[in-house]
């Protein structure tokens, strides 16, 4: 039974919503480096957002139990006395409010683990429970065909039936293989938290990291949920400076150059009806939500 808030928003806008009876919300946003992680936008994201909201490290998952340390190797680092201390891959559990608004948020960051999924994920979801969370929001990003020099498309599904259909967001539709992300979806459904996942698509002839446009629109897409404004021009300044990177390398190459002329002429036939409604809006309302917060 989902604990979703099925009445309407006390707040014009709000898509996520508190427990009945309750005044703030606690929302989960999880993210793992490795298989779910293509140039690294998901994990990035999550790092970002850490030190936006000055996140403070409440818990964390000891990986003993759940990797393989021959392929998911530890590493060493120097000390600021000049000494040296082992690093371990430790999924790091972060809590932090988010300024001006009801919401708690729960940062959740590792990397895809080698063992015992089941455990791994159930675990996760018993800190939160701990910590009073009430909506699970996993963040990926793949590789895809799509071409770099148009907006980086991200997908968002739902399997609540509730959530999905106040959110007007879709069930997955994907059959195949799976990361941890998808085995967390599924986990947290059954656990009773309304859950949406939001996978960013990143070219695949640029997947090496970072890629700080795919960021940014997981971060816009964030930013729609959540109803909240936050902080990027520094990450739309390297988004550009990516684009006009990738542009160069794009215009000595013949072979893919003419590639992403292909791939752009795709995007924009199959999405102008949308380029004309719906994406133009969604675009204009940032811009007011923006331009509010800015202004004394």
């Amino acid at each position: 039974m989902s604990r979703l808030n099925s009445g309407e928003s006390g707040e014009p806008g709000r898509l996520l919503q508190p427990t009945p009876g309750e005044e703030r919300m606690t929302v989960m946003l999880a993210a793992f480096e490795g298989w779910n992680d293509a140039g690294e936008a998901a994990s990035d994201m999550l790092k970002y957002l850490h030190k936006l909201w000055d996140a403070k490290k409440v818990d964390a998952i000891e990986p003993d139990e759940y990797y393989d340390f021959q392929f998911t190797r530890p590493e060493v680092r120097l000390t600021s006395t000049g000494g040296h201390k082992i690093k371990w891959p430790v999924t790091k559990i972060a809590k932090a409010t988010i300024p001006n608004t009801n919401i708690d948020i729960v940062l959740v960051h590792g990397i895809e683990p080698s063992y015992r999924w089941r455990a791994y994920t159930a675990e996760i979801l018993a800190k939160a429970a701990a910590l009073n969370v009430s909506h699970v929001v996993l963040v990926g990003s793949l590789l895809a065909d799509v071409p770099h020099s148009r907006p980086i498309p991200v997908t968002a599904t739902c399997d609540d039936e509730e959530l999905a259909e106040r959110l007007s967001l879709e069930p997955s539709q994907y059959e195949g293989p799976v990361g941890i992300v998808g085995v967390l979806n599924e986990v947290a459904l059954l656990a009773g938290l309304p859950t949406i996942s939001l996978w960013a698509a990143v070219p695949h002839y640029v997947a090496q990291a970072p890629s700080p446009k795919a960021m940014l629109a997981l971060l816009n897409r964030l930013e729609d949920f959540l109803n909240v404004t936050l902080s990027t021009d520094e990450m739309v300044d390297d988004a550009e400076a990516w684009e006009r990177g990738v542009n160069a390398l794009a215009a000595d190459d013949a072979e893919i150059a003419a590639y992403v002329q292909q791939l752009e002429e795709a995007k924009d036939t199959a999405e102008l009806p949308e380029a004309t409604g719906e994406s133009i809006a969604k675009e204009f309302e940032r811009y007011l939500r923006r331009r509010g917060h800015e202004q004394p």
